[in-house]
């Protein structure tokens, strides 16, 4: 088990202009999925904003996190309403890629 702070899994939630973003950092497992669940479960139900997921700071996803993040995408999609995970590093874009799971969260730009 990895111990070490500067893995320690954080969320930072940001409002402005009709849309929520959270910042993940550290390491997102299935001993922290509770912690990401409680921040994400009101954020996911506001369909009348958008929704962001930045990765830019995450060191580690594991098959818990992901399945998370499909959740959100299925009950966003659900509600017709936008969710967008932005800035993912190269080694989990990689995961992403290679379990079939990239395509569901390719940046898709707004047509307006």
């Amino acid at each position: 088990m990895n111990t070490n702070k500067n893995e320690k899994f954080n969320a930072i939630t940001e409002t402005a202009d009709g849309v929520n973003t959270v910042y993940l950092s550290g390491e997102l497992d299935l001993s922290v999925a509770p912690d990401f669940r409680l921040v994400m479960e009101p954020l996911v139900g506001e369909s009348s904003q958008d929704l962001i997921v930045n990765l830019r700071d995450l060191k580690y996803i594991d098959s818990t996190g992901i399945g998370i993040l499909l959740s959100i995408l299925k009950a966003r999609h659900g509600m017709e309403s936008r969710f967008t995970v932005q800035e993912v590093p190269p080694q989990i874009q990689k995961l992403f890629d290679m379990t079939g799971i990239a395509k569901f969260f390719a940046p898709q730009e707004n047509s307006q």
